[in-house]
């Protein structure tokens, strides 16, 4: 969280979901450990003591009038599990400097996003009245629903593990099972399971279980999802609901609307699954292309749309209000569904971790040849979409009540003349690389007369920003960094290392 707060910055910052500043005149305001449970249940943040914001939004300092005792006093208050539910800072997370000018003393407080086993993250011992969360307006409680979300998505074993107890094996519908035993079928002949009956197939998917109860075989939550009947469905997950619309005006609302509570069909997972990707589809144009003498129909994109439904599914909470909901417009689908995102959208983006909110469904997808395991399915979807030279798709996560979308747009990027690109990248290149050498034998010259050098000083010693100082050092092979996060240091490599 570096880049969160450079004294050298000060000047460029407004208050935002991220920073956070307080006076603390009169010693540590109560206000602070708000802030600290809604950074800490949402993505962290900064708070700044000894700073004040005006009615322009401009950052001012007022100094702390004993630093010392006021960073005491807030570990004391930090390590009181009456007043804090967990310490998740360590001893470099809080930091005291003196700015430049002025005989002012700042305290930064660098707060971590907690981990989804830690959340949530609470004061005065109340949990469901000292929960907070953070928008761009500030810190606000959080509802005992969300609460309830954080403390289901604490366990390793995903809700949709459960096996309801009251439910019965025949309250699940055959014709879903059917259908998907014979996707499974054709994606994997011969697969071990096939010779399995139903109830025991059920079982070894993850869609059954044994009730600790009456030691009888129950459908799971994820089993129930998947193959029950809606009317059957609402009786344990009264939230849930699957709508379909496609909007390709304002004239009308709707062309085509698939719900789950329409009764004219099952309404559940697998068979919405399957009717909306085919509606998604539908105006998608294939290529034409051969394979062992016969037509291959799917492409990057079929394949794209295919992970972003079964991703928008997995996902969900059963338990989240209004429930999925997926538009089709004529340049655009929209996949929204209840539930904050259990990794962070950073990491959702990045990839190379999977933590789904419903491991069954996953498996009972991946089982059929839908879904990614890997963590690799949403950046694969950005890397298609930038393949296509389409606009980025567009993750939001939104709070009170927690929702989930991802925009997917079939529209061109801005085009910019073949002709003038190529030129503009060329003198660019060339003028990039002329500044650049410079800036590398500037720092090479002031780590040889200095020995070692914050990022700070190296910025204001090219007039460069923080970011672009980080990159340039970043390769510079004859340089080594010393340190982690904000105790950061460079300096040169010894001949030979």
């Amino acid at each position: 969280m570096e880049e969160l707060f450079e004294l050298t910055e000060f000047d460029s910052y407004k208050e935002d979901n991220r920073r956070e500043v307080k006076k603390a005149e009169g010693g540590l305001p109560n206000s602070l450990w708000d802030t600290y449970s809604a950074f800490a249940n949402c993505y962290g943040g900064v708070i700044i003591l000894g700073v004040k914001e005006d009615k322009n939004g401009n950052w001012h300092t007022t100094g702390l009038k004993n630093a010392a005792k006021l960073k005491k006093d807030f570990w004391d208050t930090l390590n009181n599990r009456k007043k804090v539910s967990i310490n998740l800072l360590k001893d470099d997370d809080v930091e005291t400097f003196s700015v430049p000018g002025t005989d002012d003393v700042i305290m930064v407080i660098w707060v971590p996003s907690a981990k989804r086993e830690q959340k949530p993250v609470y004061i005065n011992d109340d949990l469901f009245g000292g929960t907070f969360r953070r928008n761009w307006e500030g810190d606000y409680h959080c509802t005992r629903l969300q609460v309830k979300t954080m403390l289901r998505d604490q366990v390793e074993e995903t809700m949709d593990m459960e096996v309801l107890d009251e439910a019965e094996m025949k309250d699940l519908n055959r014709d879903s099972i059917r259908g998907y035993r014979n996707s499974h079928k054709s994606f994997k002949p011969g697969h071990p399971f096939e010779r399995l009956d139903d109830n025991e197939y059920l079982r070894v998917i993850g869609a059954a279980g044994l009730s600790k109860e009456d030691k009888r075989l129950h459908p799971t939550a994820a089993g129930m999802l998947m193959f029950g009947n809606e009317y059957d469905i609402v009786r344990y997950f009264p939230e849930y609901f699957l709508d379909y619309r496609e909007n390709p005006d304002t004239v009308i609302r709707w062309t085509d609307r698939l719900q789950s509570s329409s009764g004219e069909w099952s309404g559940n997972l697998f068979d919405f699954y399957f009717r909306v990707y085919n509606k998604m589809i539908k105006d998608i144009k294939v290529p034409f292309k051969m394979k062992g003498g016969f037509r291959i129909d799917d492409t990057p994109v079929h394949r794209a749309l295919r992970e972003a439904l079964a991703n928008c599914i997995i996902n969900m909470d059963f338990y989240g209000k209004y429930g999925v909901l997926i538009i089709k417009e004529d340049d655009k689908v929209i996949l929204e569904n209840p539930g904050y995102i259990r990794l962070g959208k950073e990491q959702m983006r990045r990839g190379g971790k999977s933590d789904p909110r419903n491991k069954s469904l996953m498996k009972m997808f991946n089982l059929i040849d839908i879904g990614e395991h890997a963590g690799s399915g949403v950046p694969n979807i950005f890397n298609v979409w930038e393949d296509e030279g389409w606009e980025e798709p567009v993750i939001k996560e939104s709070f009170d009540p927690d929702r989930t979308s991802l925009t997917l747009k079939f529209v061109k990027k801005q085009a910019i003349k073949t002709s003038d690109k190529k030129q503009a990248i060329k003198t660019s290149d060339k003028k990039q690389a002329i500044k650049t050498g410079k800036n590398r034998k500037e720092i090479r010259s002031y780590l040889q007369k200095c020995e070692t050098a914050k990022t700070s000083d190296i910025a204001e010693l090219l007039g460069l920003s923080m970011a672009r100082t980080r990159a340039i050092l970043s390769e510079m092979d004859d340089v080594e960094t010393l340190g982690t996060n904000r105790t950061r240091r460079y300096r040169l490599r010894e001949k030979g290392e």
